[in-house]
C-alpha cells in the first residue's frame, strides 16, 4: 500500500483529541463556569447581594440563620458572600470585556494605519506608543481614575486608554508583513482604495495574533479592575466587586477570613484559566509552533 493510501486510510483525529486540547479543556471549563455565573447571576445567586441582616453578620461558611444558609459565610453587614462573589464575577468580566474591546479597537486601528501608510503617520503613532509604554500601566490608571473619578464607565475608559499600545505594536508588525504580499499589491494596482484594502485584506490576515493578545489582556484587565476597586478607585458600593470585597475583608482577616479568601480564590482561578487558554491559543495560531 502506498504512503498516500496509508495517509488516506488513517482516521482523522477529532478536535478534542488534538495535542494540547485535552490539557486545556478543564481550564476552559473553569472559565466557562465564571462566564455562565456572571451571565446568570440574577437567577443563580441565592440572595440579593445588597440585602443586609445584622443578625447574620460575620457568620462562618455553612452557617444557617433564619432559615438561610450562608454557604460562603457573610460579611460585616450580614450580606451573603456567595451572592456577592457571583455578582462580583459579573462586574469583573464586564469591565474586562469592555476594556479589551475599547483598547483592542483603538490599538488595532492605530497599528494598522502606522504599518500601512508609514511616513509621518508611522512616526507619530509609534512614538506615542513608546511614550505610553514608558509609564507603568497601573500608575497611569490610578492617576487617570483619580482625575476622572471612580465609577464603572470611567474604569472602562481608563483601562482601555492605558492598554492600547500593546495592540498597536502587534498590529503594526503584522501589517508591515502583510502589506508587502502580492495580493495587496494587486489590489493597489486594481485601484482599490486604502480603507477597502485595510478592511478586506489586511485586517482579516492579522486577526489571529490580535485575538491571542486580547485573550491575554483579558486576564490582566480583571487584575487591574480588582486592584483599582481594592484601592477604592474602581466600581463603587453598593455594586459588589471582588476587589472591593477583598478590601473590606482585609480588616477582618483574623476574625472572618472568608470575606477576603473566597473572592481571592475566584480571582486567582479566573486569571489563571484565562492565561492558560491564551497560551493555548498562542501556540495554535503561531506558525512556528510544533503543534499540528
Amino acid at each position: 500500500m502506498s504512503g498516500g493510501a496509508i495517509a488516506a486510510a488513517a482516521p482523522k483525529r477529532r478536535w478534542y483529541a488534538q495535542p494540547g486540547v485535552r490539557a486545556v479543556l478543564p481550564v476552559a471549563a473553569i472559565l466557562l463556569v465564571f462566564v455562565v455565573a456572571a451571565i446568570a447571576a440574577p437567577w443563580i445567586a441565592p440572595l440579593d447581594p445588597a440585602r443586609q441582616s445584622l443578625l447574620a453578620r460575620l457568620r462562618a461558611p455553612g452557617t444557617t440563620v433564619g432559615g438561610i444558609t450562608y454557604w460562603f459565610g457573610s460579611d460585616e453587614l450580614g450580606r451573603d458572600l456567595l451572592s456577592r462573589v457571583i455578582y462580583g464575577a459579573r462586574a469583573s468580566l464586564t469591565v474586562a470585556l469592555l476594556s479589551v474591546v475599547v483598547s483592542g479597537a483603538v490599538g488595532t486601528a492605530l497599528g494598522v494605519l502606522a504599518g500601512y501608510f508609514r511616513g509621518w503617520t508611522e512616526i507619530a503613532i509609534m512614538r506615542a506608543v513608546d511614550i505610553m509604554l514608558s509609564i507603568p500601566a497601573i500608575l497611569l490608571a490610578i492617576i487617570t481614575v483619580a482625575v476622572l473619578g471612580p465609577g464603572f464607565f470611567n474604569l472602562v475608559i481608563v483601562l482601555g486608554f492605558t492598554r492600547w499600545p500593546r495592540y498597536t505594536r502587534v498590529a503594526y508588525a503584522q501589517t508591515l508583513s502583510v502589506s508587502t504580499r502580492p495580493f495587496i499589491t494587486a489590489s493597489r494596482l486594481a485601484g482599490a482604495r486604502p480603507l477597502r484594502i485595510l478592511a478586506r485584506h489586511v485586517l482579516p490576515n492579522i486577526l489571529a495574533p490580535l485575538i491571542v493578545v486580547a485573550t491575554l489582556e483579558f486576564g490582566l484587565m480583571v487584575l487591574f479592575e480588582a486592584g483599582l476597586s481594592f484601592l477604592g478607585l474602581g466600581i463603587q458600593p453598593p455594586t459588589p466587586s471582588w476587589g472591593s470585597i477583598m478590601s473590606v475583608g482585609r480588616n477582618y482577616v483574623a476574625t472572618a477570613w472568608w470575606i477576603a479568601t473566597f473572592p481571592g480564590i475566584c480571582l486567582f482561578l479566573l486569571v489563571l484559566s484565562v492565561n492558560l487558554v491564551g497560551d493555548f491559543l498562542r501556540d495554535r495560531f503561531d506558525p512556528r509552533s510544533n503543534i499540528r
